[in-house]
């Protein structure tokens, strides 16, 4: 269905005139936001993957829900190892932390009760300077979506994976003209390094890693298309709201 046009269509802020934007507000006060980063997968997936996962499931929230979306802020922390990987990027922890408060505090004064905030970068620090981010007034609710339980859709330990088996399906469903399979290459290896690497205790990449950890060659669409449905069906249990009626 198209998100703009159909019977349902997504409430994204910026598509939308103010006094839309306080009609929806006066119905269910909350607004989802998702989180990106711009950090390499290996040479198969695109640097934006992770905003790519998370900005499809705010949209189809925002459909199943009703619920306002934000423009997606596509920047977050990353390692910075821009050297061996073109065109990876972040911010700074602190101007990060402030941006994500910026943006909270200025919705925070438009009646929204609860902030959604929807990301896929798995990266630690990340996740911590999302969880530090508060309003006044307004709820926040951080969703990483790689702490979803998938794994009876795949056949790898997704936890231990980078651009592997997982990522690769979600891409390949979701966007597979961004995806290159012909320059996919499965990474195995018992040593500790590449996952040390990834979750940022060694600084140095280990010999011959392109910032895959696991298969992707046993990526499918399939399975993306499982794996998605789960997070969306995931997060929408989570945040219903019973519909009030007159005897409640």
């Amino acid at each position: 269905m198209n998100r703009e046009t159909g019977p349902e269509r997504s409430l994204r802020l910026n598509h939308l005139s103010w006094p839309e934007v306080r009609r929806v507000l006066d119905r269910d006060p909350r607004l989802i936001l998702a989180v990106g980063a711009l950090d390499h997968h290996g040479p198969h997936l695109p640097l934006g993957a992770n905003t790519t996962i998370a900005e499809h499931v705010a949209l189809d929230l925002s459909i199943r829900l009703q619920l306002l979306v934000a423009p997606t802020f596509h920047y977050g922390l990353t390692k910075p190892d821009w050297a061996p990987y073109p065109g990876t990027g972040t911010l700074r922890r602190k101007t990060f932390h402030r941006a994500i408060n910026e943006l909270l505090a200025s919705w925070d004064d438009h009646g929204i009760d609860e902030i959604v905030i929807i990301t896929a970068q798995r990266h630690e620090p990340h996740i911590e300077a999302l969880l530090t981010a508060l309003t006044e007034n307004a709820a926040t609710k951080i969703v990483d979506l790689m702490t979803v339980d998938v794994t009876d859709i795949v056949e790898g330990n997704p936890e231990k994976e980078r651009g592997g088996e997982l990522e690769t399906s979600l891409l390949l469903y979701l966007a597979p003209e961004l995806v290159r399979m012909d320059e996919a290459t499965d990474y195995l290896t018992d040593s500790a390094s590449p996952r040390k690497y990834v979750d940022g205790r060694v600084t140095t990449p280990p010999p011959g890693f392109q910032g895959v950890v696991g298969r992707p060659s046993l990526a499918a669409a399939e399975k993306g298309a499982a794996a998605y449905g789960r997070y969306v069906d995931v997060l929408a249990e989570a945040l219903a709201r019973p519909v009030s009626g007159p005897d409640t």
